[in-house]
């Protein structure tokens, strides 16, 4: 059986149980006050799912860093994220100015947001470091004039040796 809500979130279910969740959202830069709403759908599916709240906290911690770092960087981007019975992976791709120095940037309050958006309280240079902490696994890349791909993944059972923080 296939179920599609509203929202581009797709579930496919085998004899009751979810067997796969698929969840797609565009993101549009500079747009702060739809800032967190893809992130939010992603921590409504993960409730929906009966996904423990530790993993639901750090999950919607690394996603809503990337999501407002689209907002606060690039022209559009687009969340995607695949849940299946072992692990969360999220991919955000944008199309913006692109990380010069990925490393760099992955420094806690080393920033590049422009005073504007720092003004809203946004652009502390935590984004990165934020999602470093809280992803099982982070691989950001990048390239300068193009945009950026962001791809995070989270274990289910809450295994530590996916961790492969970089």
């Amino acid at each position: 059986m296939r179920i599609v809500v509203p929202g581009r979130v797709e579930t496919h279910i085998l004899s009751g149980m979810t067997e796969r969740m698929h969840f797609e959202h565009n993101i549009v830069g500079g747009d702060f006050t739809r800032a967190g709403y893809a992130s939010s759908q992603v921590k409504k599916a993960l409730k929906t799912l009966d996904v423990d709240m530790a993993i639901i906290k750090r999950t919607v911690v690394a996603t809503y860093e990337a999501e407002v770092n689209v907002v606060a960087h690039a022209c559009n981007g687009m969340m995607i994220v695949d849940i299946d019975g072992s692990t969360i992976q999220v991919v955000i791709q944008d199309e913006g100015p692109g990380i010069e120095d990925v490393e760099q940037a992955m420094v806690e309050g080393f920033s590049t947001a422009s005073s504007e958006v720092r003004e809203m309280g946004f652009g502390a240079g935590m984004g990165l470091s934020n999602m470093k902490k809280n992803a099982d696994s982070l691989h950001i890349e990048s390239e300068p004039g193009k945009g950026t791909k962001v791809e995070i993944l989270m274990a289910l059972d809450g295994r530590e040796e996916v961790r492969s923080k970089k």
